[in-house]
């Protein structure tokens, strides 16, 4: 079982908080499980705060291997010793040969269900060829004074995969900074583009902005969350709170667990707070 620390704070998000400072790690390495909710009572009286539990550590479990039982046997009688007992020749030594050198093992590649396997880049040339219609034009405006702001020398490229919907691509070097803590600068880069670009009136479209292909990493890497919470929920068979997740996210999580037996998910809370929920079926055998 992973080792694991119990913290309270005056809600879930200050006692996670807490809890990852204390473990130096990041919100991906851990699994967190809602002990006691914060409770704010009446008029100061009553409350309570939450209770949450950390999981961290390796997920391996020790396999407890059953040792054969010894068979106990009868001592067996000792042979007669004659009276006079010649005393064995003394073997002559053979020198021993050399021992062969054995070649190294070779090293096995592990099988490829097992490896973890890197989302693949998307290639511009997947997208087709660069548009520069009205809308293209406009997307490129905006997006170049705003870049220009946060000193970025960024390429801007855009793509119309399908009508309605332009894909926008961030090229060059160091653009962590666009990016930011799980995507959070590029979401409101993406969300402001989208705002001035349509608020001019004419059909409006969705823009879908991505950066060092950043969007398709945390897709997996949301992916891999929710089977190993998954699993653990069907393990310990108890509800485990996501952390807040906008639609996207959300929708990823509610997708990679939608046929997985013994779970079931939905979502709580409101935007920004929304969570997702991934809870233990009870009607799962």
């Amino acid at each position: 079982m992973r080792d694991y620390i119990d913290v309270t704070g005056k809600n879930e998000d200050e006692a996670i908080s807490k809890a990852l400072a204390q473990l130096g790690l990041d919100r991906d390495d851990v699994s967190v499980e809602v002990l006691e909710r914060a409770k704010s009572g009446f008029l100061g009286l009553g409350a309570c705060p939450a209770k949450i539990r950390v999981y961290y550590g390796p997920e391996e479990e020790p396999v407890s291997v059953k040792a054969d039982p010894v068979r106990e046997e009868a001592p067996k009688p000792c042979p007669a010793v004659p009276e006079k007992q010649e005393r064995p020749a003394r073997r002559e030594r053979v020198p021993q040969e050399k021992k062969r050198e054995r070649p190294a093992p070779e090293k096995k590649e592990r099988p490829a269900e097992l490896r973890r396997e890197e989302p693949a880049a998307v290639q511009p040339g997947s997208l087709g060829e660069e548009v520069d219609d009205e809308k293209a034009q406009a997307i490129k405006t905006f997006l170049k004074g705003l870049l220009e702001h946060m000193d970025s020398a960024a390429e801007i490229k855009v793509y119309l995969p399908e009508k309605g919907r332009y894909k926008v691509v961030l090229e060059g070097q160091g653009l962590g900074a666009l990016i930011g803590r799980r995507g959070e600068t590029l979401d409101a880069i993406q969300q402001i583009t989208s705002y001035a670009v349509n608020r001019d009136g004419g059909p409006r479209v969705r823009i879908h902005l991505d950066a060092e292909n950043y969007r398709a990493k945390r897709e997996q890497s949301l992916q891999n969350l929710a089977r190993k919470v998954a699993g653990k929920v069907v393990r310990y068979r108890r509800s485990v709170t996501l952390e807040p997740m906008n639609a996207y996210e959300r929708h990823v999580i509610h997708t990679a667990l939608q046929d997985y037996d013994g779970v079931t998910t939905y979502s709580t809370g409101t935007d920004p707070n929304r969570r997702v929920v991934v809870a233990y079926d009870r009607g799962e055998k």
